[in-house]
């Protein structure tokens, strides 16, 4: 299988140029997963001239075999009155793999301490972009089962924004329809039948630090206007 993206940043560039109509939008806000979706959302806010911000999510795997993805949660930050409820758990996964309620909540518990670790990291002293109101184009730099995807959306429509749209590099499509009824509008790139995996689409698929995401977010990204 041939990549089709050099790395995140020409992913990012790429889908800027199918979201032309909200540059220098007024409402409209740009929000890449962490951390992968960071510099695909980057480039975005960028080219379109648009604040920039960080969606943080993660992803719960399996105790022996932590790639499997079996669920994922979204930052408290994202809920005024979060209670540990926008967790996304894939039920056929976790009943296959015999999988108790217990085990689950335990290791929920330390990817919620990990994103309270991360929202320290990254915010400090800068709070989150506001959501009610705005249009926001949520990134990450594909998607595969969608259960981060899902459970940041799933976030985001507590604060009732405007419009939210949904912004990947590559995505199946069987996927990409489980999100038809949770936004305003889908913009994807490629959608292949058999994705494999996101990063067989990349020529440079390197894991991205939170450092790198850190420095993305205290860049400009906005416009600005001389007089």
């Amino acid at each position: 299988m041939n990549a089709v993206f050099s790395n995140r940043r020409d992913a990012g560039r790429r889908l800027a140029q199918q979201l032309t109509s909200y540059f220098n939008h007024p409402q409209a806000i740009v929000l890449g997963l962490s951390r992968g979706g960071v510099p695909v959302a980057y480039e975005i806010a960028k080219v379109l001239h648009l604040p920039l911000d960080v969606c943080l999510v993660k992803k719960i795997g399996l105790p022996d075999a932590p790639e499997k993805t079996v669920g994922a949660i979204a930052e408290d930050a994202l809920v005024h009155d979060y209670s540990g409820k926008i967790t996304i758990i894939d039920e056929n996964i976790t009943q296959k793999s015999v999988l108790e309620l217990a085990q689950i909540q335990a290791i929920a518990a330390r990817v919620k301490a990990d994103l309270r670790w991360r929202e320290c990291c990254y915010r400090h002293y800068r709070p989150l972009l506001k959501i009610a109101g705005s249009v926001v184009i949520i990134v990450d730099d594909g998607i595969a089962t969608g259960l981060t995807m899902h459970a940041a959306i799933t976030a985001l429509q507590r604060h009732q924004p405007q419009k939210l749209i949904l912004a990947v590099p590559v995505a199946p499509e069987e996927t990409l329809q489980q999100f038809e009824t949770l936004t305003d509008d889908i913009t994807c790139l490629i959608t292949p039948q058999s994705l494999g995996a996101v990063g067989f689409w990349y020529e440079d698929f390197d894991r991205v630090s939170d450092r790198q995401v850190c420095d993305l977010l205290s860049r400009e990204t906005r416009l600005v206007l001389s007089h």
